[in-house]
Protein backbone atom coordinates (compact mmCIF):
# COMPACT_ATOMS: atom_id res chain seq x y z
CA UNK A 1 0.00 0.00 0.00
CA UNK A 2 2.98 2.48 0.62
CA UNK A 3 4.76 1.67 -2.67
CA UNK A 4 1.49 2.62 -3.88
CA UNK A 5 0.86 5.69 -2.44
CA UNK A 6 4.06 6.79 -3.09
CA UNK A 7 3.75 6.22 -6.94
CA UNK A 8 0.83 7.92 -6.48
CA UNK A 9 2.81 11.12 -4.78
CA UNK A 10 5.67 10.97 -7.74
CA UNK A 11 2.70 11.54 -10.36
CA UNK A 12 0.99 14.28 -8.78
CA UNK A 13 4.32 16.15 -8.69
CA UNK A 14 5.36 15.14 -11.77
CA UNK A 15 2.04 17.02 -12.94
CA UNK A 16 2.53 19.79 -11.39
CA UNK A 17 5.89 20.55 -12.87
CA UNK A 18 4.24 20.21 -16.45
CA UNK A 19 1.26 22.46 -15.79
CA UNK A 20 1.47 25.61 -17.76
CA UNK A 21 3.02 28.76 -16.28
CA UNK A 22 3.15 31.87 -16.88
CA UNK A 23 7.00 31.82 -17.77
CA UNK A 24 6.73 29.32 -20.54
CA UNK A 25 5.02 31.11 -23.09
CA UNK A 26 7.57 33.66 -23.14
CA UNK A 27 10.00 31.45 -24.62
CA UNK A 28 9.22 31.08 -28.32
CA UNK A 29 9.10 35.04 -28.04
CA UNK A 30 12.33 35.91 -26.18
CA UNK A 31 14.78 35.47 -29.01
CA UNK A 32 12.30 38.28 -31.43
CA UNK A 33 12.54 40.93 -28.13
CA UNK A 34 16.53 39.87 -27.18
CA UNK A 35 17.53 39.10 -30.11
CA UNK A 36 19.02 35.47 -31.37
CA UNK A 37 22.59 36.55 -30.10
CA UNK A 38 21.04 37.96 -26.70
CA UNK A 39 22.46 35.86 -23.35
CA UNK A 40 18.90 36.89 -21.90
CA UNK A 41 17.23 34.77 -24.88
CA UNK A 42 19.83 31.67 -24.46
CA UNK A 43 18.77 32.21 -20.10
CA UNK A 44 14.81 32.21 -20.85
CA UNK A 45 15.00 29.74 -23.65
CA UNK A 46 17.22 26.83 -22.10
CA UNK A 47 16.26 27.50 -17.98
CA UNK A 48 12.78 26.59 -18.80
CA UNK A 49 12.93 23.96 -21.31
CA UNK A 50 15.53 22.40 -18.87
CA UNK A 51 14.07 22.92 -15.85
CA UNK A 52 11.47 20.03 -16.05
CA UNK A 53 13.12 17.38 -17.34
CA UNK A 54 15.87 18.14 -14.60
CA UNK A 55 13.38 17.90 -12.03
CA UNK A 56 11.36 15.10 -13.33
CA UNK A 57 14.90 13.18 -12.95
CA UNK A 58 16.11 14.30 -9.51
CA UNK A 59 12.32 12.93 -8.72
CA UNK A 60 12.48 9.67 -10.10
CA UNK A 61 16.03 9.26 -7.88
CA UNK A 62 14.32 10.35 -4.83
CA UNK A 63 11.14 8.36 -4.74
CA UNK A 64 13.25 5.37 -6.13
CA UNK A 65 15.24 5.36 -3.25
CA UNK A 66 11.91 6.15 -1.55
CA UNK A 67 9.71 3.49 -2.57
CA UNK A 68 12.41 0.94 -2.58
CA UNK A 69 12.88 1.85 1.28
CA UNK A 70 9.28 1.32 1.65
CA UNK A 71 9.24 -2.10 -0.40
CA UNK A 72 11.95 -3.05 1.91
CA UNK A 73 10.31 -1.92 4.99
CA UNK A 74 7.16 -4.30 4.33
CA UNK A 75 9.39 -7.27 4.27
CA UNK A 76 10.72 -6.27 7.72
CA UNK A 77 7.79 -8.53 9.64
CA UNK A 78 8.90 -11.49 7.31
CA UNK A 79 12.58 -11.04 8.28
CA UNK A 80 11.79 -10.60 12.10
CA UNK A 81 9.49 -14.27 11.77
CA UNK A 82 12.49 -15.57 9.72
CA UNK A 83 15.16 -14.80 11.95
CA UNK A 84 13.32 -16.02 15.19
CA UNK A 85 12.07 -19.56 13.72
CA UNK A 86 15.34 -20.34 12.28
CA UNK A 87 17.08 -19.35 16.17
CA UNK A 88 13.83 -21.84 17.26
CA UNK A 89 15.00 -24.38 15.27
CA UNK A 90 18.33 -23.98 15.34
CA UNK A 91 18.02 -24.66 19.00
CA UNK A 92 15.91 -27.36 18.85
CA UNK A 93 18.74 -29.47 15.96
CA UNK A 94 21.47 -28.60 18.61
CA UNK A 95 19.26 -30.25 21.04
CA UNK A 96 19.23 -33.30 19.24
CA UNK A 97 23.31 -33.34 17.96
CA UNK A 98 23.15 -31.78 14.74
CA UNK A 99 25.18 -28.69 13.87
CA UNK A 100 22.88 -26.00 12.58
CA UNK A 101 23.36 -22.40 10.72
CA UNK A 102 21.29 -19.93 9.63
CA UNK A 103 21.82 -18.15 6.23
CA UNK A 104 19.77 -15.07 5.08
CA UNK A 105 20.36 -15.76 1.75
CA UNK A 106 22.35 -17.88 -1.56
CA UNK A 107 25.26 -15.76 -1.34
CA UNK A 108 25.57 -16.46 2.83
CA UNK A 109 24.96 -20.28 1.71
CA UNK A 110 27.33 -20.86 -0.37
CA UNK A 111 30.20 -19.03 1.73
CA UNK A 112 28.84 -21.46 4.52
CA UNK A 113 29.19 -24.25 2.59
CA UNK A 114 32.73 -23.93 1.43
CA UNK A 115 33.43 -22.85 5.28
CA UNK A 116 32.50 -26.45 6.40
CA UNK A 117 33.83 -28.57 3.17
CA UNK A 118 37.53 -28.72 3.87
CA UNK A 119 39.19 -28.55 -0.16
CA UNK A 120 39.95 -31.79 -0.67
CA UNK A 121 37.27 -33.66 0.42
CA UNK A 122 35.10 -36.13 -0.92
CA UNK A 123 31.70 -35.23 -1.95
CA UNK A 124 28.35 -36.21 -3.28
CA UNK A 125 25.12 -35.75 -3.33
CA UNK A 126 21.43 -37.27 -4.11
CA UNK A 127 18.87 -35.90 -6.49
CA UNK A 128 18.27 -32.51 -4.97
CA UNK A 129 16.62 -29.65 -6.54
CA UNK A 130 17.77 -27.26 -3.58
CA UNK A 131 21.36 -27.73 -3.81
CA UNK A 132 21.28 -27.61 -7.68
CA UNK A 133 19.15 -24.53 -7.99
CA UNK A 134 21.09 -22.58 -5.64
CA UNK A 135 24.50 -23.41 -7.17
CA UNK A 136 25.94 -25.97 -4.48
CA UNK A 137 26.53 -28.22 -6.66
CA UNK A 138 28.39 -26.09 -9.17
CA UNK A 139 30.64 -24.42 -7.20
CA UNK A 140 31.80 -27.46 -5.20
CA UNK A 141 32.62 -28.99 -9.07
CA UNK A 142 34.81 -25.93 -10.00
CA UNK A 143 36.20 -26.47 -6.57
CA UNK A 144 39.02 -28.10 -5.36
CA UNK A 145 36.76 -31.55 -4.24
CA UNK A 146 37.00 -34.86 -5.28
CA UNK A 147 32.89 -34.84 -6.89
CA UNK A 148 31.00 -38.11 -7.47
CA UNK A 149 28.13 -36.48 -9.39
CA UNK A 150 25.22 -38.48 -10.51
CA UNK A 151 24.29 -36.05 -13.57
CA UNK A 152 27.32 -37.44 -15.17
CA UNK A 153 27.02 -40.90 -15.28
CA UNK A 154 27.07 -41.93 -18.87
CA UNK A 155 24.94 -45.06 -18.02
CA UNK A 156 22.71 -46.79 -15.28
CA UNK A 157 25.93 -48.76 -14.40
CA UNK A 158 27.91 -45.89 -13.85
CA UNK A 159 24.87 -44.01 -11.91
CA UNK A 160 24.44 -47.32 -9.50
CA UNK A 161 28.46 -46.96 -8.33
CA UNK A 162 27.86 -43.28 -7.77
CA UNK A 163 24.84 -44.32 -5.53
CA UNK A 164 27.11 -46.87 -3.56
CA UNK A 165 29.77 -44.41 -3.36
CA UNK A 166 28.00 -42.38 -1.79
CA UNK A 167 28.88 -44.40 1.72
CA UNK A 168 32.63 -43.89 1.25
CA UNK A 169 32.58 -40.09 0.79
CA UNK A 170 33.40 -37.53 3.44
CA UNK A 171 30.33 -35.27 2.44
CA UNK A 172 27.04 -36.20 1.37
CA UNK A 173 24.61 -32.95 0.42
CA UNK A 174 20.70 -33.42 0.47
CA UNK A 175 17.99 -31.31 1.69
CA UNK A 176 14.69 -32.20 3.56
CA UNK A 177 11.11 -32.73 2.03
CA UNK A 178 9.93 -31.09 4.87
CA UNK A 179 11.32 -30.09 9.00
CA UNK A 180 9.04 -30.09 11.82
CA UNK A 181 9.55 -26.88 14.16
CA UNK A 182 11.15 -28.77 17.16
CA UNK A 183 13.90 -30.35 14.74
CA UNK A 184 12.46 -33.79 12.97
CA UNK A 185 13.62 -33.87 9.56
CA UNK A 186 11.20 -36.00 6.95
CA UNK A 187 12.08 -37.43 3.56
CA UNK A 188 10.41 -39.85 0.76
CA UNK A 189 12.84 -41.41 -1.21
CA UNK A 190 11.58 -44.01 -4.42
CA UNK A 191 15.04 -45.95 -4.57
CA UNK A 192 16.15 -45.55 -1.23
CA UNK A 193 19.72 -44.61 -1.59
CA UNK A 194 19.14 -40.62 -0.57
CA UNK A 195 17.71 -41.88 2.52
CA UNK A 196 20.08 -44.97 2.89
CA UNK A 197 22.92 -42.12 2.81
CA UNK A 198 21.47 -39.82 5.13
CA UNK A 199 21.40 -42.70 7.92
CA UNK A 200 24.39 -44.10 7.40
CA UNK A 201 27.53 -43.93 5.55
CA UNK A 202 29.09 -41.04 4.84
CA UNK A 203 31.15 -39.11 7.19
CA UNK A 204 29.08 -36.19 7.32
CA UNK A 205 26.08 -35.45 5.63
CA UNK A 206 24.92 -31.33 5.18
CA UNK A 207 21.25 -30.41 4.49
CA UNK A 208 20.29 -27.39 2.75
CA UNK A 209 16.49 -26.29 3.73
CA UNK A 210 14.98 -23.63 2.82
CA UNK A 211 12.45 -21.94 5.48
CA UNK A 212 9.70 -22.99 2.94
CA UNK A 213 9.79 -26.51 4.15
CA UNK A 214 9.33 -25.77 7.96
CA UNK A 215 6.24 -27.33 9.24
CA UNK A 216 4.31 -27.43 12.44
CA UNK A 217 4.63 -30.84 13.64
CA UNK A 218 5.84 -34.24 12.65
CA UNK A 219 2.36 -35.03 11.08
CA UNK A 220 2.07 -31.91 9.23
CA UNK A 221 5.83 -32.73 7.68
CA UNK A 222 5.05 -35.94 6.78
CA UNK A 223 1.71 -34.59 5.09
CA UNK A 224 4.04 -32.07 3.17
CA UNK A 225 6.27 -34.40 2.07
CA UNK A 226 3.31 -36.50 0.92
CA UNK A 227 1.07 -33.90 -0.52
CA UNK A 228 3.67 -31.21 -1.60
CA UNK A 229 7.51 -32.71 -2.54
CA UNK A 230 6.35 -35.60 -3.84
CA UNK A 231 3.56 -34.12 -6.84
CA UNK A 232 6.03 -32.25 -7.61
CA UNK A 233 8.52 -34.67 -8.31
CA UNK A 234 6.61 -37.38 -10.03
CA UNK A 235 5.66 -34.20 -12.15
CA UNK A 236 9.46 -33.19 -12.19
CA UNK A 237 10.06 -36.95 -13.37
CA UNK A 238 7.56 -37.43 -15.30
CA UNK A 239 6.55 -40.41 -14.20
CA UNK A 240 3.27 -42.52 -14.36
CA UNK A 241 1.19 -42.09 -10.83
CA UNK A 242 -2.34 -40.93 -10.18
CA UNK A 243 -0.62 -37.73 -8.26
CA UNK A 244 0.88 -36.66 -11.62
CA UNK A 245 -2.84 -36.79 -13.10
CA UNK A 246 -4.17 -34.31 -10.43
CA UNK A 247 -1.76 -33.26 -8.32
CA UNK A 248 -2.86 -35.14 -5.00
CA UNK A 249 -1.88 -38.09 -2.69
CA UNK A 250 -3.40 -40.77 -3.51
CA UNK A 251 -1.44 -43.19 -0.79
CA UNK A 252 -0.89 -45.25 -4.44
CA UNK A 253 0.90 -48.39 -4.63
CA UNK A 254 1.83 -47.22 -8.00
CA UNK A 255 5.08 -49.10 -9.15
CA UNK A 256 6.17 -45.50 -10.18
CA UNK A 257 5.81 -44.26 -6.94
CA UNK A 258 8.16 -42.02 -5.10
CA UNK A 259 7.08 -42.65 -1.73
CA UNK A 260 8.27 -46.02 -1.05
CA UNK A 261 10.67 -45.41 1.37
CA UNK A 262 9.75 -42.77 4.34
CA UNK A 263 12.86 -41.39 6.73
CA UNK A 264 11.91 -39.71 9.95
CA UNK A 265 15.15 -38.74 11.80
CA UNK A 266 14.71 -37.83 15.20
CA UNK A 267 18.64 -36.89 16.20
CA UNK A 268 21.85 -37.05 14.49
CA UNK A 269 24.05 -39.92 15.29
CA UNK A 270 26.99 -39.39 15.76
CA UNK A 271 26.64 -35.87 16.96
CA UNK A 272 27.67 -33.49 15.00
CA UNK A 273 27.19 -35.63 12.12
CA UNK A 274 24.82 -33.88 10.55
CA UNK A 275 25.16 -30.54 9.52
CA UNK A 276 21.91 -28.46 8.67
CA UNK A 277 21.68 -25.53 6.87
CA UNK A 278 18.47 -23.12 6.83
CA UNK A 279 18.14 -20.60 4.22
CA UNK A 280 15.32 -17.70 4.44
CA UNK A 281 14.40 -18.34 1.25
CA UNK A 282 12.22 -20.43 -0.93
CA UNK A 283 13.71 -23.33 -1.76
CA UNK A 284 12.91 -27.03 -3.49
CA UNK A 285 10.07 -28.93 -3.24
Amino acid sequence: MSSIIGKYQLRGIMNILTMPSPFKPIVPFAPLLFGLQSGAALATTVGVLTEVPIMHCLLHLVFKRKLVTLHSSMNIPKEIRNEKLAATLIRHLQQRHYDAYFCHNTAELLAKVRDIIPEGSTITWGGSDTIRSTGVTAMLKGGNYTVFDRDDAKSDEEKLAIYRKAFECDYYLASANAISEDGVIVNIDGNGNRVAAITWGPKHVVFVVGLNKVCQDVDAAIKRARSVAAPINMARFNLNTPCTKDGTCHDCKSPDSICNYVSIQRMSHPAGRHIVILVAEDLGY
